[in-house]
């Protein structure tokens, strides 16, 4: 049934008026668009009183075009990741990343500085916007009202209605004077915001379509509020209270948001593009940065970027209003970075940065720059590095050196995390700490009998300790339960250093000395990324380094062309195909490392195997270092 809110006249007002304008050619149409980007929004004017036309509609009754056998930007037309594969994205502040998935977090673990309270729709005052949505997150159910500390049981609250006749989009906004209605502009009206919307409506699938009407085409028939709000979602939340609102204009004769809610629960057959939550949406809809599955998974398998979005070197294309918001979106941060800089300043001006509400991205962002302070890892400090002898990335001042075989003296204080493991005196395998009382090396460097070994930190000469150097006894050693001694998989080991007396310490401060971090997917760097590598193992003329050596690498993909079934699932590579560069005998357990674009250095292998020390054809294996969150 239509909704009672329109009356008889006014649909009698309707039909009269498309049956004279209705063209008398049956077959002449009128044009209608495809799901349009917000950049390209189709500003016609529809006559008035006209109805908006909505965009087409993906149902299981339409008829779409057989599904190309492969595509530009897509990578799959069924892609299976979505909003929650924390392993090609990062997860939101109420959530944490377990096992490769994205899940809730209790409340209190939410961060309590630089917050503003909230009101929830039980009245209840909520610390922050994190709390309250990691308590949506746990109940699928939206709680947020409003910003504010002022939540009595009878006052107002956020509410969002979609008319059932105009697909008209109304929002009630609580303010300090009691709220006012108002209308959604055009500007940032895009599917991930009628997806919100629809949700709220309990339509779990989000939106169909998503449009503008002019306002003066409803205004004439029907009491509207005179003023709209701008709207930007990023299509994870569940209320268009959770988006971030901007100031409110008099609409005089703008254009006003609509919405059609998607009503089937599954996709037909010969749908274009399957998104993982069932829904069926257009290959136009597909990598372009805008949530229009509503679980992003439209977003998450891409070649490359439609128009004027970013990718991700994860293959995530991110809207360009997320270039340099200070929220980094992809992995590696390149989406802060200086390139991204550059080519947010050729696109729109960024989104507005005052508004008479508060910002949920503001305090997104907060919650971040909180959690992210607690995380000491990957940034040396460049203070402690000697600046004598300068030198530079895969060179040294006095030419080019071919061949820790291939590498070049490092600086005394330079690599951080780098460590050496000694065993009854004799070093012959490194390894890389990774904060507290924590070091990683590979399994075939060590064995269960602590008292044996004792790690050094700071090392620059191999025989010979220098004033930074730091010498600490082993408590336990932790081998990988999996570990196959006679082919090296999972060839990696958990040192676990002794406590000093009277602490939980196991280090006494020490400039010279940094943690690395540890990465949680195996998505963050791709092949031919460049990589270094350290150790004091074998140089080019078979001689054990007598200073730490360090070289440039890159990233190996498909070593199984190299080693056949000796490489085995958690081994990568990383060398030179030329044999230019490798990690060699003495090398063993020590870090491979790639740096982010933002900076930020992450233990990416474990020095291993491998055959033929700078030999064209035998890269260096090195064992695959992650998180396992499941402990």
């Amino acid at each position: 049934m239509r909704s009672a809110k329109v009356s008889l006249s006014l649909l009698f007002l309707l039909f009269f008026h498309f049956e004279m304008v209705k063209p008398s050619d049956k077959s002449d149409r009128p044009h209608v668009d495809d799901p349009p980007h917000m950049t390209e929004q189709v500003e016609q004017k529809i006559q008035i009183p006209s109805l908006p036309i909505p965009s087409p509609t993906l149902l299981a009754t339409t008829k779409t075009p057989k599904t190309p056998e492969s595509d530009e930007y897509l990578e799959s037309f069924t892609c299976r990741k979505s909003r929650a594969s924390c392993d090609v994205a990062f997860c939101l502040p109420w959530e944490r990343c377990i096992d490769g998935k994205c899940t809730c977090k209790p409340p209190y673990l939410c961060p309590v500085e630089n917050v503003n309270p909230v009101c929830g729709h039980d009245s209840r005052n909520y610390r922050s916007y994190c709390q309250v949505m990691a308590l949506s997150c746990r109940t699928r159910k939206s709680y947020m009202s409003h910003f504010g500390d002022n939540c009595d049981v009878n006052g107002p609250k956020f509410r969002t209605s979609i008319d059932e006749v105009t697909g008209l989009v109304k929002l009630f906004v609580p303010d300090s004077n009691g709220g006012e209605e108002l209308l959604v502009c055009k500007k940032l009206w895009n599917m991930a915001a009628a997806n919100v919307a629809c949700k709220e409506q309990k339509k779990p699938l989000g939106a169909a379509s998503k449009d503008v009407v002019e306002y003066q085409t409803l205004a004439a028939f029907m009491q509207l509020p005179r003023r709209c709000v701008s709207i930007y979602c990023q299509g994870y939340e569940m209320s268009l209270a959770e988006c971030v609102i901007y100031d409110k204009v008099e609409v005089h004769r703008g254009l006003v948001a609509t919405a059609t809610c998607y009503q089937e629960s599954t996709a037909p057959t010969d749908c274009p593009f399957t998104c993982a939550n069932g829904k069926c949406v257009t290959l136009n809809q597909t990598c372009n940065g805008i949530d229009d599955c509503g679980d992003r998974s439209d977003e998450m398998c891409c070649k490359k970027c439609k128009k004027n979005a970013f990718r991700c070197k994860t293959g995530v294309c991110i809207y360009k209003e997320a270039l340099v918001d200070d929220q980094i979106d992809c992995l590696d941060g390149e989406d802060e970075s200086n390139k991204a800089k550059s080519k947010q300043k050729s696109l729109s001006p960024p989104l507005p940065k005052n508004s008479e509400y508060i910002s949920p991205m503001n305090e997104t962002k907060a919650d971040r720059k909180t959690l992210e302070a607690k995380l000491f890892c990957g940034i040396p400090n460049a203070t402690t590095v000697d600046d004598d002898e300068v030198v530079h990335r895969g060179k040294s001042t006095h030419g080019r050196v071919k061949r820790v075989v291939g590498g070049v003296p490092a600086k005394p204080t330079q690599i951080q995390w780098q460590v050496a493991l000694e065993e009854n005196k004799r070093i012959d395998c490194g390894g890389a700490y990774i904060g507290g009382c924590w070091v990683i090396t590979a399994a075939h460097c060590v064995r269960p009998s602590p008292r044996a070994f004792r790690v050094k930190f700071s090392l620059w000469k191999k025989s010979r300790a220098q004033d930074t150097t730091d010498i600490v006894p082993v408590e336990d050693i932790l081998i990988h339960p999996n570990y196959v001694a006679n082919t090296y998989e999972n060839d990696i080991a958990l040192v676990k250093l002794q406590k000093l007396p009277f602490t939980e310490k196991c280090l006494v401060d020490n400039p010279a000395i940094s943690a690395v971090c540890v990465p949680w997917s195996t998505q963050l760097f791709q092949p031919n990324h460049t990589c270094s590598i350290s150790g004091w193992g074998r140089t080019a003329e078979g001689r054990s380094a007598s200073v730490l050596l360090w070289a440039n690498v890159s990233l190996i993909d498909d070593c199984g062309r190299f080693y056949g079934n000796r490489f085995k699932p958690g081994m990568m590579c990383a060398g030179d195909v030329e044999g230019s560069v490798d990690s060699c005998q003495g090398d063993s357990g020590g870090p491979l490392v790639c740096v982010d674009e933002l900076g930020v250095s992450y233990l990416w292998g474990i020095v291993s195997w491998g055959e033929r020390c700078g030999q064209p054809g035998f890269p260096g294996v090195y064992t695959q270092a992650k998180v396992d969150d499941r402990q």
